[in-house]
C-alpha cells in the first residue's frame, strides 16, 4: 500500500491564508483595544466593591487575552512548523517529518475552530448559554437520558475550562431527571451550543428494561442566551406569577430546611422558570428573573424571525426539531438528521466530544441563512 506524502509545500500557504482571513474577520486591533480596556477596569481598586461585576470583568479579559494569543501564537507555529519541514527535508529525516505532520494536523484543527468562531455573528452569539433539558416519551429510559445529555454538555464545557453552574433540577422518581437547567459561562457560548437545540434520540437495549428489550426515548434541548443587565427586557409585575416551595432531591429528600426555592410563571405566555440552587428566597427569584428575562428575549426574536418569513413565503418547518439520533442498538452511532455529519462512538460522544457536531450544526446554519436570502 502506498503512503500518500503530505505535499507541505501547498498545506503551509492555506494554512497562513486561513490565519489572515480569521485574522482580518476577528480584527486583531480592536481585540487588543478591548483586552487594554478590560484590564483597565481590572485594575481599578474599587472593582471587587461589586463581586458580580468583577467576575464579569475578569472572565471577559481572561477569555479575551486567551483568544489573542491563540490566534497571535499561531502565525510563530506556523513558522516553526516551516523551520521543521526544511530540516527535515535536508536530512531526510523521517521520525522529524512524522512530527511535522501532527504538527500540521493540530495547527489545521485550531484554524478550522477559530475560523467556525468567526461565522458567529449573531444578534446574542457572543452570550453565555443557558440550556435547559427535558425528558420526552420513553419513561424512566427518557429521564436517564436527559441526564446522560446533561453530563455530556457539563463535561464539554469542563474540556474547555468554561465555569458551568446548574440553576434547576426535577429529579425523576426511578432514576434519571424530568428537567433540568444549567448556565454555560463563556464567550459564544450561545451561539456555539444554540445549534443543539430541538429534539435528540436515544435508541438503545433498556438497562430499566428485566427482558432486556430495545427502548427508543426522547429528550428536548432549548438554549437561550443569558440575558445582561444592560438588555431593556422590562416585565410589568402584574404578568409574574412566583410561587415558593421546598427544594428537593432525588427522591424527594429535602435539601433546604426553608422554602427558599422559586416558581415563575410569566402568565400572558404561560413560560415558567423554576429556581432552586442559591440559598436564599431572595438570590433564588433574582436568578428566575434572568432566566425568565433570556426566554422572553429569545421568543421575541423568534417572533421577529418567523414573521420576517412569513413576509418572505417561507414555510419550511423549523430545522431545530428532532435533529439527532444516538443508537447503541443495533450498531453505534451518532448522527445529525440536519447535517449528516455522524459519529461511530457514541460513548466519546457522551463524555463531551462533541466539537464536530457543533462546528458540522453552524457551517450548516450557515449555509441554510445563505439559502434563505
Amino acid at each position: 500500500m502506498e503512503i500518500v506524502s503530505v505535499d507541505f509545500s501547498a498545506e503551509i500557504p492555506a494554512l497562513r491564508a486561513t490565519l489572515t482571513s480569521i485574522e482580518k474577520v476577528t480584527d486583531m486591533d480592536a481585540l487588543k483595544k478591548r483586552i487594554a480596556v478590560l484590564e483597565e477596569q481590572a485594575a481599578a481598586p474599587d472593582l471587587w466593591d461589586d463581586p458580580e461585576s468583577a467576575q464579569k470583568v475578569t472572565s471577559q479579559m481572561s477569555h479575551a487575552q486567551a483568544e489573542f494569543r491563540r490566534i497571535n501564537d499561531l502565525e510563530s507555529r506556523i513558522d516553526d512548523l516551516e523551520i521543521m519541514v526544511e530540516l527535515a527535508e535536508e536530512e531526510n529525516d523521517s521520525d522529524a517529518r512524522h512530527e511535522a505532520e501532527k504538527e500540521l494536523a493540530s495547527i489545521r484543527k485550531t484554524l478550522e475552530e477559530l475560523e467556525v468562531r468567526t461565522l458567529l455573528s449573531g444578534e446574542y452569539d457572543e452570550r453565555s448559554a443557558v440550556i435547559t433539558i427535558r425528558a420526552g416519551a420513553g419513561g424512566v429510559d427518557a429521564a436517564d437520558f436527559a441526564e446522560i445529555l446533561m453530563r455530556m454538555y457539563l463535561r464539554w464545557a469542563e474540556h474547555r475550562g468554561y465555569p458551568t453552574k446548574v440553576m434547576d433540577t426535577s429529579y425523576a422518581e426511578e432514576a434519571g431527571l424530568k428537567s433540568v437547567t444549567f448556565e454555560v459561562d463563556a464567550p459564544y457560548a450561545y451561539g456555539t451550543l444554540s445549534v443543539e437545540g430541538g429534539t435528540h434520540r436515544l435508541v438503545r437495549i433498556s438497562p430499566f428494561d428485566n427482558q432486556g428489550r430495545r427502548q427508543t426515548s426522547f429528550a428536548a434541548v432549548e438554549v437561550i442566551p443569558l440575558i445582561e443587565s444592560t438588555d431593556s427586557i422590562e416585565i410589568p409585575e402584574n404578568e409574574l406569577k412566583v410561587d415558593v416551595f421546598r427544594s428537593s432531591g432525588p427522591g424527594g429528600q429535602s435539601v433546604n430546611t426553608t422554602d427558599s426555592a422559586v416558581r415563575m410563571t410569566h402568565i400572558p405566555t404561560g413560560i415558567v422558570v423554576s429556581m432552586q440552587d442559591e440559598k436564599s428566597q431572595i438570590q433564588n427569584r433574582a436568578a428566575a428573573l434572568r432566566v425568565m428575562q433570556s426566554r422572553l428575549l429569545l421568543v421575541k426574536k423568534q417572533e421577529e424571525d418567523a414573521k420576517r418569513k412569513e413576509l418572505a413565503g417561507d414555510v419550511k418547518a423549523s430545522w431545530g426539531d428532532q435533529m439527532r439520533s444516538y443508537v447503541l442498538n443495533p450498531y453505534q452511532m451518532v448522527k445529525d438528521l440536519r447535517t449528516e455529519y455522524s459519529e461511530g462512538n457514541p460513548q466519546s460522544v457522551f463524555d463531551g466530544e462533541i466539537d464536530g457536531f457543533l462546528e458540522a450544526g453552524i457551517r450548516w446554519r450557515v449555509g441554510q441563512g445563505t439559502s434563505e436570502d
